[in-house]
């Protein structure tokens, strides 16, 4: 059997806003709260529990994405207000281009970064 990794805790201050935030950096709807969590579906292997029983941490989740999947989340992150750049803690409002794709980090404002990059560096 191959590994994959099916769901992780990402630590909130707000479970509902983070997963509000992060749901539409990758155009879906975050699921029904299941008990203490706010789940939101990356892809049919993975899925992020928003929770914010124990407050918000600072947090770091790369996704290998398509060109469409990164000028969207991009998009996004440019309507919504958050803080964006090529690197991580950087908010430059530039994308990186290491490994020969596009690279940026999204942040909200709990601290966690969400980074998005077309191509394996």
């Amino acid at each position: 059997m191959s590994v994959v990794l099916n769901h992780t805790i990402v630590p909130a201050a707000d479970r509902h806003r983070s997963a509000r935030l992060f749901a539409e950096l990758i155009g879906v709807a975050p699921g029904a709260p299941a008990g203490p969590f706010v789940p939101v579906r990356v892809n049919d292997d993975l899925t992020l529990d928003f929770d914010d029983r124990l407050g918000g941490r600072p947090g770091h989740y790369a996704f290998l994405v398509d060109d469409a999947a990164f000028d969207a989340a991009l998009d996004q992150a440019k309507r919504s207000g958050l803080e964006w750049g090529s690197a991580p803690r950087t908010s430059d409002r530039r994308i990186n281009h290491l490994g020969g794709g596009r690279g940026v980090y999204v942040r909200d404002p709990a601290g966690i970064a969400y980074e998005f990059f077309t191509a394996v560096p």
